[in-house]
């Protein structure tokens, strides 16, 4: 039987398909975390996913970032179906395909912005000779991209904390994935880096890039392109208007 991480993606299929996916954590007792839904993300969407804690945003990062499988339905990234691939070929298609970006950044802390950035290359680029130099130079592109080309020898300790994240998106890019997966991105930020930061990613999605965001916070939610409202593992899509009030 052939692997499954070698099938190519159709050119139109979407990034993310639910097909009445659900969620239950074993008990006792059972815990329905998310209810049967259906979500399609096509290519170039904006996504946020919005709702209080304890609605089951955690479950859907969970589930779309390949952490956790479902109970029921089949959930299909870039027209593979996941629950069919053995866990080798998950993690390698989820080191390939997605990449996350999370609240508390998740940076090596005595390793450089370049080293850091780096390591989002391990799926995707070449081994053997010259691989290391090829893996710098595309981590340099990438902080160059976000705005930190002159921060690239930098450590975390001394960079703020816009200039953190900022690493950790261009990290998460390192491997040209089909899905850039942010967990409240700005959730460790003032007001102002914030913006920097959400602006930043405003401009990655003009670029093209398909991006899943999950927040709390409304303010947040105003920036996406559709929003989805999660609440007692209900997954409903939310007209962009009305989430701006």
């Amino acid at each position: 039987m052939p692997s499954h991480r070698l099938a190519p993606a159709s050119p139109g299929s979407p990034v993310i398909e639910f097909r009445h996916v659900e969620l239950t954590y074993p008990g006792p007792p059972p815990v329905r975390a998310l209810k049967p839904c259906d979500l399609t993300v096509a290519r170039g969407d904006y996504l946020v996913v919005v709702g209080p804690s304890g609605s089951g945003k955690s479950t859907f990062l969970n589930l779309v970032g390949l952490l956790d499988s479902p109970t029921a339905g089949t959930f299909l990234l870039n027209g593979i179906d996941t629950a069919a691939l053995p866990d080798k070929d998950r993690t390698a298609l989820r080191g390939r395909e997605i990449g996350f970006v999370f609240q508390a950044f998740h940076l090596l802390p005595h390793r450089t912005a370049l080293e850091n950035v780096a390591l989002g290359t391990l799926y995707t680029a070449s081994r053997g000779r010259g691989a290391t130099a090829e893996r710098h130079a595309r981590a340099r592109e990438c902080l160059v991209k976000v705005g930190l080309g002159h921060r690239i020898g930098s450590v975390p300790a001394r960079l703020s904390g816009g200039e953190r994240q900022r690493v950790a998106i261009a990290r998460a890019l390192a491997g040209s994935p089909s899905l850039l997966l942010c967990d409240e991105p700005t959730g460790n930020l003032d007001s102002r880096t914030a913006d920097s930061v959400l602006q930043l990613l405003d401009e990655l999605h003009v670029s093209g890039i398909t991006i899943v965001l999950i927040t709390h916070d409304r303010l947040v939610a105003e920036r996406g392109g559709r929003v989805v409202t999660i609440r007692d593992g209900v997954l409903v899509e939310t007209p962009v208007e009305e989430a701006r009030r």
